[in-house]
């Protein structure tokens, strides 16, 4: 997700690339992105070969920014207790 901020869009293998992903882990990830509304995935082609590309949704945005501030009220949290 946080490689998808502000409606940028990747293609599969260059999401792969930047997550140092395999091909399988992150088709299933994608699915499981997908099924929760947080991204769309597009497929095409991009001269003669097959592509898909993926950008997050506004409400997979919203979620992620939720999961941030979530952990860092969390560090926050554990900075207080002097651990």
């Amino acid at each position: 997700m946080a490689s998808l901020s502000d409606g940028v869009e990747l293609d599969f293998a260059t999401l792969a690339d930047v997550l140092q992903a395999s091909d399988s882990a992150l088709s299933k990830a994608i699915t499981h992105l997908q099924d929760a509304g947080y991204v769309r995935a597009r497929k095409g082609q991009a001269g003669s070969r097959p592509r898909t590309w993926v950008r997050s949704t506004t409400e997979g945005r919203r979620a992620f920014d939720a999961h941030l501030s979530a952990l860092r009220e969390i560090v926050e949290l554990g900075g207080r207790s002097g651990l």
